[in-house]
């Protein structure tokens, strides 16, 4: 039998008191009030409530190193980005990595693979695949939902995969920015349960009131901690916090951890914050990830104090899992998976001639995951579209990694590159390769790079090459994360040195090929306008 005495924090009961906890296998056999003063207090384990592990660009069990020694005991993880490169495969692959270590991976069934059919993607899951998937134990839920359109028009597909969910009783997950009204009436009377992308406080209410579930959402791109906070004091059986997509960089700083303390010191009761921070998961999920309670799973943290929340042990199972800022669990083996058939390119392949004055500019906004859409006058020269930084107008383009296609072409504002290019094997969601550059001949070189790899995130300039490369499916390292956020923390200086004044420049280029979040996005088949849900012209009649 294993003893460890504190200040147990009751979330459930919302109390707090001196006692024993009593662990035998890795259960909670009984709590033993004791008349004795603790200095540290015992809470539960914080739970990311939704998150694609793979955006930190480690694999599960390297994950689980650095989350655990912020405390972070379980996450409710979305592998749709594996699946839109391996299908099955790849979601087998997560399953099987995350069993070597001891946080709990709650994964889901990827309901939008490809997430529609604007970009080539590797693999689909139709709805045999979803059905197989959501028979499994080790799937909890049905991921979120991002063709809302689908579902408000009645695709038979989405709504017969949305009954599956229903059939085998789990949870499904939304995402539907923007969505208001009676269209939103209709997604949340489908059954769909919680929402990570809200565009105001308003939207937020208004699913709340509908009876959905509250993602606050703190990512390396999109924030929305600061606008929607307030709601977990209002309304806590409601909140959850997730990260939803975190680069490695920011992940060795702080996790779900960091929204906890924030949210304490704003004078939240500590009570609500950790209702939203460890038990809403677990209730709206059904997770046997314990909570502090006779018979549950002994999976809770030793914190200094209840406003700066310092994990000095963390617990899962009953084993000490991380320790004072160390993590206690052993680095994995790991196999390589990938799909990359992308042969390279040349500069003539990113010439695109002029044929207007006027050109469609996707407008990139920082700390957002939506974009704007501007129309400009196109810089020629020699009879063909360029870049042009001075003005802050930069050409984009994504390439088919899956088999050799023409790169679409298109033109984005904000990136404020002076030089160079930066390029990336992760483009949400099908993860063909995206690249922003100041001319044709650094973008094909920047494109080069990736392809030699099959796989990375890379930022060159007239004399300076620098890669981290991404060898599992294109998407995540087989690297130890120190290395990884190392090398991703240099990529993102340099990035910043060409010019970028983006707070994530690699985050914000990996969501400008995502076409189901508006308004102007660039796939790998062109331009396409999400508001309006059609492709368009890069040229425009005036």
């Amino acid at each position: 039998m294993k003893k460890v005495s504190g200040n147990i924090v009751d979330v459930l009961n919302a109390e707090i008191f001196p006692g024993t906890l009593l662990i035998v296998e890795g259960i909670i056999k009984d709590i033993v009030r004791v008349d004795s003063t603790y200095k540290n207090y015992l809470i539960p384990g914080f739970i990311d409530a939704h998150v694609h592990i793979e955006s930190t660009m480690l694999v599960p069990s390297e994950f689980a190193r650095i989350a655990a020694i912020h405390g972070t005991v379980a996450t409710v993880s979305d592998p749709h980005e594996i699946a839109n490169v391996l299908g099955l495969e790849g979601i087998a692959y997560m399953i099987e990595n995350a069993r070597s270590v001891p946080v709990r991976f709650y994964f889901g069934a990827p309901s939008c693979v490809p997430a529609t059919e604007l970009e080539t993607s590797g693999a689909t899951l139709g709805v045999k695949e979803v059905e197989k998937l959501l028979r499994m134990k080790e799937i909890n839920y049905l991921a979120e939902v991002m063709n809302f359109p689908g579902v408000i028009h009645d695709n038979p597909e989405i709504h017969e995969k949305i009954k599956l969910a229903h059939k085998y009783g789990k949870p499904i997950d939304g995402h539907a920015p923007g969505l208001r009204g009676n269209e939103l009436k209709k997604y949340v009377s489908a059954g769909i349960t919680t929402d990570h992308e809200m565009l105001s406080r308003e939207e937020a209410l208004e699913k709340i009131r509908l009876g959905m579930k509250i993602l606050i959402r703190e990512g390396s791109a999109a924030k929305n901690f600061d606008a929607l906070i307030t709601l977990v004091d209002e309304y806590p059986e409601h909140c959850m916090f997730c990260s939803d997509d975190k680069h490695p960089d920011e992940l060795v700083q702080g996790h779900i951890n960091e929204m906890v303390k924030r949210a304490a010191r704003l004078g939240i009761d500590h009570m609500k914050v950790l209702r939203a921070a460890c038990v809403n998961p677990v209730l709206h999920y059904g997770l046997d990830t314990g909570l502090l309670q006779s018979g549950d799973s002994a999976d809770f943290l030793l914190v200094d104090n209840l406003k700066d929340f310092t994990v000095i042990k963390a617990f899962i199972g009953g084993e000490v899992v991380a320790e004072l800022g160390r993590a206690l669990i052993h680095r994995s083996e790991m196999r390589l998976v990938n799909r990359f058939y992308a042969e390279k390119k040349r500069v003539q392949d990113f010439i695109i001639p002029a044929k207007g004055e006027h050109i469609r500019v996707i407008e990139a906004i920082n700390r957002q995951l939506i974009t704007g859409e501007l129309t400009e006058v196109a810089t020629v020269l020699d009879g063909n579209t360029i870049s042009n930084a001075e003005r802050n107008i930069h050409k984009i383009v994504v390439v088919n990694r899956y088999r050799n296609e023409k790169p679409a072409i298109g033109f984005v504002r904000n990136f404020g590159l002076i030089d160079g290019a930066l390029a990336s094997s992760i483009a949400h969601d099908s993860h063909n390769i995206i690249a922003v550059g100041v001319s044709d001949e650094h973008i094909c070189r920047a494109v080069n790079l990736i392809i030699e790899h099959k796989g990375g995130i890379c930022a060159i300039s007239r004399d300076r090459e620098m890669i981290l490369p991404l060898p599992v499916a294109g998407i995540m390292s087989s690297e130890e994360y120190t290395g990884v956020a190392e090398k991703y923390s240099a990529l993102d200086k340099m990035a910043k040195e060409l010019g970028s004044f983006l707070d994530s420049p690699f985050m914000t280029l990996s969501f400008m090929a995502l076409p189901v979040i508006p308004k102007l996005k660039l796939t790998d088949k062109g331009l396409f306008d999400a508001k309006e849900f059609k492709f368009v012209d890069l040229f425009v009649s005036t």
